[in-house]
């Protein structure tokens, strides 16, 4: 069976899309069979972000490596639409990567119960921290938030049906190039948190003008060399390791780092 990666949260402009389209593009790269859907039916900057690639590839003659986007189609037979999706995926994938959209939905909620690995993107502040748990004024821990709940429950379903545990990873997107004192106390308490209800925690993506650029043509930092970019700049360079960082984070089976 293919092994679903999600992408999710409840809060918008974590980087989401971004994170989907590296880390399917890069699994791709590799070797990869990679399916992906994208789930926010409003916004969908997965998808056009896929369709960007398409149109790119065929006008300029380009042979890139590329998930294969699934969609999804009406209800039927009482068959839900991921799961119909999924499936029609499933036989040609190893990796199918599901981008939720930055709200609760009944689609995000049983794609986190679908999930093999899960990646929760957060940008480095205590107001997205407040995606996972709710704090005291003086910083305390008070509790799981909602979205933290929502995995819980996730992981209770996958249990009850013998699906395996759901391998959790926090992104710390955004993170300042220095050490500054909100940036370590937003660190100790994912820390602290991240035994309570059980996460890993890794650095994402900082903030890159590339990403922007890229979109319009579907690329990728992966892709900068095929496209005719001899030299890359030092930002370029830096946002390939962090990509590379991730993948290796993510032990993901049978992947290891070749780019």
């Amino acid at each position: 069976m293919a092994h679903i990666i999600v992408v999710g949260n409840e809060k918008g402009g974590s980087g989401k899309s971004t994170t989907s389209m590296h880390v399917a593009t890069a699994l791709a790269r590799m070797g990869h069979r990679v399916g992906a859907l994208d789930l926010d039916v409003r916004q969908r900057s997965f998808g056009r972000y896929l369709e960007n690639r398409a149109y790119f590839v065929r006008s300029e003659g380009l042979d890139l490596p590329t998930p294969l986007l699934g969609h999804l189609s009406a209800e039927s037979d009482g068959i839900d639409p991921l799961s119909r999706a999924v499936s029609e995926l499933e036989p040609d994938c190893d990796f199918i990567l599901l981008d939720c959209p930055g709200s609760h939905t009944r689609l995000s909620q049983l794609a986190h119960s679908l999930a093999d690995t899960l990646i929760t993107p957060m940008n480095d502040s205590f107001i997205d921290f407040d995606l996972l748990a709710r704090l005291s004024p003086d910083g305390k821990i008070l509790g799981p938030s909602i979205y933290a709940e929502m995995v819980w429950s996730a992981r209770q379903l996958r249990g009850q049906a013998g699906a395996g545990a759901i391998d959790w990873l926090v992104l710390r997107n955004r993170l300042g190039t220095q050490q500054m004192h909100n940036k370590r106390k937003v660190g100790g308490a994912l820390d602290t948190l991240s035994k309570r209800i059980g996460f890993r925690v890794a650095p994402g993506f900082s903030e890159r003008v590339i990403f922007r650029e890229l979109f319009p043509r579907g690329l990728t930092l992966l892709d900068l060399k095929d496209i005719g970019t001899e030299q890359l700049s030092m930002s370029n360079i830096a946002a390939r390791q962090e990509l590379r960082d991730l993948i290796a984070e993510l032990r993901l089976p049978g992947v290891s780092v070749t780019f």
